[in-house]
């Protein structure tokens, strides 16, 4: 078939956007990240004195690393309408999210619609996959905490130490609030296959929309992060009192993500901007952690329940284009989760001013040296 002139003038105009797109990223992250880790290099004696200032500071840094990631989607009209229990009455509380995966505009989404979350973003924890360590965010990512995860079942019991050892380590002494994870362990697509035959093996329910959850990570957080209570109080001495003003873990926000017609966004779309618009849509279900089970049965029975929920959301969004309504009402409420065009273009300008700062510094000290 012939292509118009029209088509052609669309096309070429979609490739033009992308290629300025992707030139504005990589120039962003050339600037950018160097400019979070010097800043934090020269900011190491006030870690030394003041560790709580210095972890404030990072935070701020990196939530604004995060908001250039949201505006990159957002400027190319990806947006997010919010459903469900609002989370921002639980943003100064501590929460575990769980959330379901279906690409790499996952984590692009809940980095841009947290933006809003108070001081959520600046002081979350995310766990990831160990590849995301080898990207242009990794070094981000070590400096800030998160924890890098090896799938696999060689893996599998040797990660789990090493989480609660970082979860002990840098969890509270760098005052962190909330802490993402995405239980099924892999994108939807990779691994729906094997989720199904595990289900008819097991007599468990058959998804298509989600898979079912690995309890790992999930019993490992709750263990280590829930404060156990002694007549309203934290019990095991001083110590766990102390670092434990904020009352330990409170709440599970389970989150799921659905995208129109099942096709979700991934980092590529993401960062060029070919795809039309499109809004995600991101249901909450807040739970407190008091009613979460502790034994490992009980918890991964739990966990399969909130995986069969999201089945019925995501179907239900599918087959309609909202979610459901909550239990006992008759309408369910969304909310256009919205940026500042002006704060973003503020924060984008503060990378670049940084960028030629740290150039002209570097500079200068080179022509004194040499």
């Amino acid at each position: 078939m012939a292509v118009t002139l029209e088509q052609a003038q669309r096309v070429g105009y979609t490739c033009l956007k992308a290629l300025l797109r992707f030139a504005f990223m990589v120039a962003n992250n050339l600037v950018a990240i160097p400019s979070y880790v010097l800043y934090l290099i020269v900011l190491q004696p006030l870690r030394i004195l003041d560790s709580k200032s210095f972890w404030y500071i990072e935070g701020v840094l990196f939530k604004w690393l995060l908001a250039m990631v949201a505006s990159w989607g957002w400027w190319a009209g990806y947006t997010v309408v919010e459903w469900g229990d609002d989370v921002k009455a639980v943003s100064e509380d501590e929460a575990m999210v769980l959330v379901n995966h279906q690409a790499t505009g996952d984590v692009c989404t809940l980095m841009m619609c947290l933006q809003d979350k108070g001081t959520v973003v600046r002081q979350m924890m995310w766990l990831m996959d160990h590849i995301f360590k080898y990207t242009n965010f990794g070094i981000v990512s070590l400096i800030h905490g998160d924890f890098f995860i090896r799938q696999g079942k060689a893996h599998r019991d040797q990660q789990l130490v090493l989480l609660k050892d970082h979860l002990e380590k840098y969890y509270r002494s760098r005052n962190r609030k909330w802490i993402v994870l995405f239980p099924e362990g892999g994108f939807l697509r990779k691994r729906r296959e094997t989720s199904q035959a595990f289900a008819k093996k097991n007599n468990l329910p058959f998804l298509k929309h989600v898979t079912l959850p690995r309890l790992g990570a999930t019993q490992v957080i709750l263990k280590t992060l829930v404060v156990p209570q002694e007549n309203g109080t934290p019990s095991g001495g001083d110590a766990v009192r102390k670092e434990s003003k904020s009352k330990g873990l409170q709440w599970v926000i389970d989150t799921t993500i659905a995208y129109p017609k099942a096709e979700p966004i991934d980092i590529q779309t993401w960062i060029l901007g070919y795809r039309q618009p499109t809004v995600t849509h991101v249901h909450y279900r807040i739970f407190p952690v008091k009613d979460v089970p502790a034994e490992p049965e009980a918890l991964t029975n739990w966990l399969y329940q909130r995986f069969i929920e999201k089945e019925d959301l995501l179907t239900h969004f599918y087959e309609t284009g909202a979610f459901p309504p909550p239990q006992g009402q008759t309408k369910a409420i969304s909310r256009e989760m919205t940026l500042s065009n002006l704060w973003l273009v503020a924060i984008q300008s503060f990378a670049f001013l940084s960028g030629g700062m740290w150039y002209c510094l570097f500079q200068y000290l080179y022509h004194c040296l040499f």
